[in-house]
C-alpha cells in the first residue's frame, strides 16, 4: 500500500514551473503544481506600458521567492489595472504559499468574474478544494479547465493525482497522466508513475481459467 507524504509546493521559476514529489515505498506524489502567470497579454485587454512594468517588476520579485514584495506589487498593480485576471492569479499563488485560503479564494473568485474560462484560475481553484477535502468540487473544475482549454497541461496533471490518489479512479489517472505527458513532452518521474498505473491495473485483472 502506498503511503504518500502530502506536500504543497509553489512554482516560483521561470514562471512555470511543475514540481513532483515522490515518498513511501514506491511513486507517491501529490504536488500542487502552480501556474504563475508571466504573460499578461493573454490575461487581459490592451497593456499600457506603465502597466506592463508593474506586472514584470512584481513576477519578478515573485520569481526570486521574494513573496512579501510580490504580494504588495500585485495589490499595487490591481488597484490600477484591476482588469487583469492573470494577476489575481498570481496573487492567490503567494496567498496559498502563506496558507492564507480565504485570501486566496476572494482573489480567484475575482479572476474568474472577469473571465469564467481561465485555466490558471480555475487550475488555482481547483487546488483549493482538493485541499479542503472537497474532491468532487476539485474534480469539476479541473475537468472546466481542460473542457475550455483541453491542452492546459497542469489541469491533467491534477486531474491524474486527484484520481488516484484521492478518488482511486486508476484508470482515469492514467488517462490524464498520459495526456499531460502527451502535452509537455518526456517527463520521467511521470512516465513512471504511468507504468506504475499500468501494472497496478493489469494486476486487477481476473487471472484467466485453464480449461479442463
Amino acid at each position: 500500500m502506498l503511503l504518500p507524504r502530502f506536500t504543497e509546493n509553489l512554482a516560483l521559476v521561470a514562471l512555470l514551473l511543475i514540481l513532483a514529489g515522490c515518498a513511501g515505498s514506491g511513486p507517491a506524489r501529490d504536488v500542487a503544481t502552480e501556474d504563475a502567470e508571466d504573460n499578461l497579454a493573454a490575461t487581459g485587454p490592451t497593456i499600457p506600458p506603465e502597466a506592463l512594468t508593474l506586472f514584470e517588476q512584481a513576477t519578478a520579485s515573485q520569481a526570486a521567492g521574494d513573496l512579501t514584495d510580490a504580494e504588495l506589487r500585485f495589490k499595487e498593480f490591481l488597484l490600477v489595472y484591476p482588469e487583469y485576471p492573470g494577476a489575481y492569479v498570481n496573487l492567490a499563488i503567494i496567498h496559498i504559499r502563506n496558507e492564507n485560503e480565504d485570501e486566496a479564494r476572494k482573489v480567484l473568485d475575482a479572476a474568474l468574474a472577469l473571465d469564467p474560462n481561465h485555466p490558471a484560475a480555475l487550475n488555482q481553484l481547483g487546488l483549493l478544494h482538493r485541499r479542503n477535502g472537497k474532491f468532487l468540487e476539485a474534480e469539476a473544475t479541473y475537468l472546466k479547465a481542460i473542457t475550455v482549454s483541453p491542452d492546459y497541461a497542469l489541469a491533467h496533471y491534477n486531474l491524474g493525482i486527484l484520481y488516484e490518489l484521492y478518488l482511486q479512479r486508476l484508470e482515469a489517472a492514467l488517462k490524464h497522466f498520459e495526456a499531460y505527458q502527451a502535452l509537455v513532452g518526456e517527463d520521467k518521474q511521470v512516465e513512471r508513475w504511468i507504468a506504475d498505473l499500468k501494472r497496478r491495473l493489469a494486476a486487477r485483472q481476473p487471472t484467466a481459467s485453464v480449461a479442463e
